[in-house]
């Protein structure tokens, strides 16, 4: 998938700041198989017309657009109770990772959802890795060595996730706003942060999580 932005300016006359950030907001969150692929590269054709596509560029010189969490996004037009569930992708190691850690395989499966709607290959702007969004360091804690391989990436978030529940009781909401906002935010507030970004992730991590509870019932 390429677009050609010199077009699109010439057609509609809109501003290239416009132009990126509607290109970018089409490719990371209309597609579904933006689950798979997610990867977003920016780079100059040969007439040196600046290009976006979701394939990795051959033999040129580009740029990875980095993108934030998924389901973190304040304005997202996204409808999470109906939103495509993933219900089959990597089901051998998130029911193995929930089941050695005690916990919900449905909510493995909705945090991977809210973090990166099951792109192994993520990146965020902070550095959060693959599919659960670990940071350089907590991954080293957990042990993982390469977060973008998904069974290293899903055995370390679920022991994390894990940790976080039996901190917080079983505590779905504070675990999940921790996961997503730092256990020092959430003891700083004495529970869910203030933060816009974290109160749509706990959210929409509940809605995800009763969805995939129902689906795997079904």
């Amino acid at each position: 998938m390429q677009f050609n932005p010199i077009m699109i300016l010439q057609t509609f006359r809109i501003t290239p700041f416009l132009l990126i950030v509607s290109i970018l907001s089409y490719l990371i969150y209309s597609s579904d198989s933006i689950a798979n692929s997610a990867r977003i590269f920016k780079y100059k054709s040969a007439s040196g017309t600046p290009t976006f596509s979701d394939i990795e560029p051959i033999g040129l010189h580009f740029q990875e657009i980095k993108v934030d969490c998924y389901a973190c996004q304040r304005d997202s037009l996204i409808n999470w109770h109906k939103a495509k569930l993933y219900l089959t992708e990597y089901s051998f190691t998130i029911e193995q990772a929930a089941k050695t850690n005690e916990i919900d395989p449905a909510l493995v499966r909705a945090i991977i959802h809210a973090e990166s709607h099951f792109n192994k290959h993520a990146l965020s702007k902070q550095g959060a890795q693959g599919l659960m969004q670990l940071m350089p360091k907590t991954a080293k804690y957990l042990g993982v060595k390469n977060a973008f391989v998904a069974k290293q990436n899903i055995e370390g978030g679920t022991k994390h996730l894990a940790y976080l529940l039996k901190k917080y009781h079983g505590n779905i909401k504070l675990a999940s706003a921790a996961y997503n906002a730092g256990e020092s935010a959430v003891a700083r507030f004495a529970g869910i942060p203030p933060f816009t970004e974290t109160r749509v992730y706990v959210e929409r991590v509940e809605i995800l999580h009763k969805r995939y509870q129902l689906a795997n019932k079904t």
